[in-house]
């Protein structure tokens, strides 16, 4: 459960905003759509292999 204490007098925009943050950053969202389907583990083992991939290509354009 997120808990988001709010000041007084602090604009509910505001507050609305840090809750949308906070809830963004526990993957929550994120965890519920993995979930709606099974992916085998082979299939995630081979995207997970495909962005490290991506990402050391990244790294060593940059040098």
């Amino acid at each position: 459960m997120i808990i988001m204490p709010i000041k007084e007098g602090e604009n509910i925009e505001r507050a609305l905003k840090k809750f949308k943050r906070k809830y963004e950053k526990t993957g929550v969202l994120k965890q519920l759509r993995a979930r709606q389907h099974f992916t085998k583990p082979s299939v995630s083992k081979r995207k997970a292999k495909l962005h490290a991939i991506y990402v050391q290509q990244m790294q060593q354009n940059e040098e």
